[in-house]
């Protein structure tokens, strides 16, 4: 299995990246995770596999839970700690329904927010779909030096994000978030506790 030293290069301009990069998906959908069919649906994590793929990353897990707090929080955490995975990203539960709590749930291990990612993702929904982009609570931040993502559930809203906004940028953000344990010999995330 390869680490995320063994992938960890530099770009035309010096800065650090992981590249391949190993993604966890975290699909958000009460519907779905009481469904009875052993492999539900999911369109949303369905687009964001296809976008990483389409550009040589490699999606090592998906998860499915309910629309609840601590179901997200716990998966999202279970991802981060592992030293295999370089990127999180969460699809549903961004809207702003009482059960919508993806982003509160992530964000509350965030160690830094990312704001200028759920800025942009809301200012290229508005060329989609106007005033209703006010309407996305998307967000981002950094987790055990892993970035995670939080993202509507529509494919519209997962491609967008994807396509021009975390796949050409999460192999350098994964190589910054990571760059102070490059060259120890170690890429654990020991002991994280997110609290």
């Amino acid at each position: 299995m390869s680490t995320p030293a063994d992938r960890r290069t530099t770009d035309d301009d010096g800065h650090d990246v992981i590249d391949p990069l190993h993604v966890g998906i975290v699909t958000v959908s009460s519907s779905r995770a009481a469904s009875d069919e052993p492999d539900p649906d999911d369109p949303g994590g369905d687009t964001i596999q296809e976008c990483f793929e389409a550009e040589g990353h490699e999606v090592r897990t998906r998860e499915l839970v309910r629309d609840d707090y601590a179901a997200i929080r716990t998966a999202v955490r279970s991802l981060v700690v592992q030293p295999e995975i370089d990127v999180v990203l969460t699809t549903g539960g961004t809207g702003v329904t009482v059960d919508d709590v993806s982003p509160d749930a992530a964000s509350s291990l965030f160690e830094r927010d990312l704001p200028g990612f759920g800025e942009l993702f809301r200012s290229l929904s508005w060329d989609e779909v106007g005033t209703r982009a006010m309407a996305s609570r998307a967000t981002a931040g950094i987790a055990a030096d892993t970035p995670v993502f939080c993202l509507p559930g529509s494919t519209n809203a997962c491609r967008t994000a994807c396509e021009q906004l975390i796949v050409p940028e999460a192999p350098h953000l994964a190589g910054l978030a990571t760059k102070h344990r490059a060259g120890t010999g170690t890429q654990t995330l020991a002991d994280f506790d997110g609290e």
